[in-house]
């Protein structure tokens, strides 16, 4: 019986890359991987694109944190037909904003028949801060994490969440350049990096998924919108495709002693990891790069802000133009060819010998 191909597509959020580093802009690039791999596991900033989203049955939505305990082979995935969401709402939240978000969530019910628990209010405003690192990469802070963490204990312990869904109040006061070059595609999301704090520290303390939605003032048409930005343009909330991803978001297994389910995913059964070229520095990928079976496969035209490329940490990699050129690389590795196979230049056994 063959196994299944199991690969994971990693796009860092708030580093400007130029593909996933929009509003669900990397979401055609796994669709389409999605139809080569039997198994696609990636993390909210490929699939959420605000009201826009789309179903894709083999494809994993896991957040940042627990993918880098996942690939370290410390948490295991185990899926799941259906979550029950929690909903968190940040007190900072006017009630005009809460009420949108609210009905974004009674939609989801309605329309996509998602499960969702009460929601909960937490009992201090976030204040949430935005950041530039001098990279250009975003960051972010949260004034009062215990107000978050103890919001979403409620949820879990009174309500039963399986999932918890974050909505925080940003600041309107933005960087009105980087918000101008964001909505022209060709700068780094200000919201980003903030947003990866949120859901790291739920996921961290509470071990269950998480996503995260920011509330915003609603602004005014703007003419000059690059199509990569406009799907967070099309409403008054991000909340949708937050709701879609963690609605059948894989439960993290923390105890390796827990009963194994032949579903069960674990990082030993990863095949291949695609990143771009530059940004090979994260957790999970310098521990994937210890797995003899996984390929790791970068792509040079998805530049981002940082300058991290595989060789000076020792990372072996296939290194491809393009997406497109990638998901060639996947479809041979997972028919057990190798991609030099397909090249002019193969050279001979005896060329090799003699070199």
């Amino acid at each position: 019986m063959q196994l299944p191909y199991t690969a994971i597509l990693i796009i860092p959020t708030g580093v400007g890359a130029a593909i996933g580093g929009y509003a669900g802009d990397a979401l055609p690039v796994a669709k389409v991987m999605a139809q080569v791999c039997d198994r696609l596991i990636t993390h909210p900033n490929v699939l959420n694109g605000a009201s826009l989203y789309w179903n894709l049955p083999n494809t994993f939505y896991v957040e940042g944190y627990g993918l880098d305990k996942f690939a370290a082979g410390c948490w295991g995935l185990r899926l799941v037909h259906n979550n029950k969401i929690g909903l968190l709402l940040d007190h900072g939240i006017e009630p005009e904003l809460r009420l949108r978000h609210l009905q974004a969530a009674d939609a989801a019910r309605a329309t996509l028949g998602l499960t969702l628990t009460d929601y909960v209010i937490t009992d201090a405003p976030l204040n949430v801060e935005l950041r530039t690192a001098p990279s250009g990469a975003s960051w972010g802070t949260i004034g009062n994490p215990d107000s978050l963490l103890r919001a979403a204990e409620i949820l879990i312990n009174k309500a039963g969440a399986e999932a918890i869904a974050v909505v925080a109040r940003f600041p309107d006061d933005m960087d009105e350049e980087a918000v101008q070059n964001y909505r022209h595609g060709k700068g780094v999301d200000p919201l980003a990096g903030a947003e990866a704090v949120i859901s790291h520290l739920i996921v961290r303390t509470f071990q269950i998924p998480c996503a995260h939605s920011p509330a915003l003032a609603s602004a005014p048409p703007y003419p000059d919108l690059s199509p990569r930005s406009a799907a967070e343009e099309l409403g008054y909330t991000f909340l949708p495709s937050v709701l879609v991803g963690l609605s059948r978001a894989p439960q993290f297994i923390i105890d390796k002693g827990t009963t194994s389910l032949q579903t069960d995913i674990w990082a030993d059964q990863v095949d291949a990891v695609i990143v771009p070229a530059t940004a090979c520095g994260s957790s999970a990928l310098l521990s994937l790069n210890q797995q003899t079976r996984c390929q790791i496969i970068t792509v040079k035209e998805n530049k981002t802000l940082i300058k991290v490329p595989p060789q000076p940490l020792g990372i072996k990699s296939i290194q491809v133009n393009s997406y497109l050129e990638a998901v060639g690389v996947l479809v041979a590795h997972k028919a057990g060819i190798n991609p030099s196979a397909l090249s002019p230049q193969l050279l001979s056994l005896q060329s090799v010998v003699r070199s």
